[in-house]
């Protein structure tokens, strides 16, 4: 009887500090998000002020003058990207593609294979992606509502979440937040990765890795120098 009650009382301050352990985990765990969204929070400000200040200077001067030549070129592009992708991505959006990347000085291409990425190769413009802690993300360039709501307004354009799942405007969100983060950054690694990950996640991989070239980054890069091929390319 006494062995009986010295298991059970064993069983019973196992089961109990087990419990106590997970309790504390959890609790652990929830600090850490905390202190994580905390952080990302406070690095979304960041961004947003650094938004205010490119778009107040020198990123207001960023805009070129288009003209028939840079329409054909974007015409050619519209082609090129409408064979490439058979057909999916299609040609109106490759001549605001070509005209739009021209104004801001981006590589359409660029553009073109990370909407690519984004999108498993369907450019489907009312995709949603899987669900995150931080929600879901929308539309060809897969923003989120926590996100594209200030981006939107500091690059002064309008916003409503329904416009997420336009791709003439995902595409002109997409240029003008990568145009931000390459004018920040200064190559597309470091770019890139920011549109993936967050500047807060950026600076993470960072970290961890030693470097801005994360799998996205590369990829994207190494399909766009792919298209070497493309007829546009003889037209720059």
């Amino acid at each position: 009887m006494k062995k009986q009650y010295f298991w059970l009382l064993a069983v019973l301050t196992l089961a109990i500090g087990v419990g106590y352990y997970f309790y504390q985990t959890i609790q652990l765990q929830e600090a850490v998000d905390k202190s994580e969204a905390k952080i990302e929070e406070l690095q979304t400000t960041v961004e947003v002020k650094d938004m205010e200040l490119y778009y107040a200077g020198e990123g207001s001067e960023l805009e070129k003058d288009t003209g028939y030549d840079s329409w054909m070129r974007s015409v050619q592009l519209a082609e090129d990207l409408y064979e490439d992708s058979e057909g999916r991505f299609k040609k109106e959006w490759g001549i605001f593609l070509g005209e739009v990347a021209e104004q801001h000085d981006i590589d359409p291409l660029i553009v073109y294979e990370m909407l690519r990425t984004e999108t498993g190769g369907k450019f489907d413009p009312t995709l949603v992606g899987p669900e995150t802690r931080y929600g879901h993300a929308y539309g060809m360039a897969q923003f989120m509502k926590n996100t594209a709501p200030w981006i939107a307004e500091k690059a002064g354009l309008e916003y409503s979440d329904e416009l997420l799942y336009d791709p003439i405007y995902s595409i002109e969100l997409a240029i003008e937040y990568l145009g931000f983060l390459y004018d920040r950054y200064e190559d597309w690694d470091h770019a890139l990765t920011a549109y993936h990950r967050g500047m807060y996640g950026l600076e993470k991989y960072i970290d961890e890795n030693g470097h801005a070239a994360s799998w996205y980054a590369v990829e994207i890069q190494e399909n766009a120098e792919s298209l070497e091929g493309f007829a546009y390319l003889n037209q720059r």
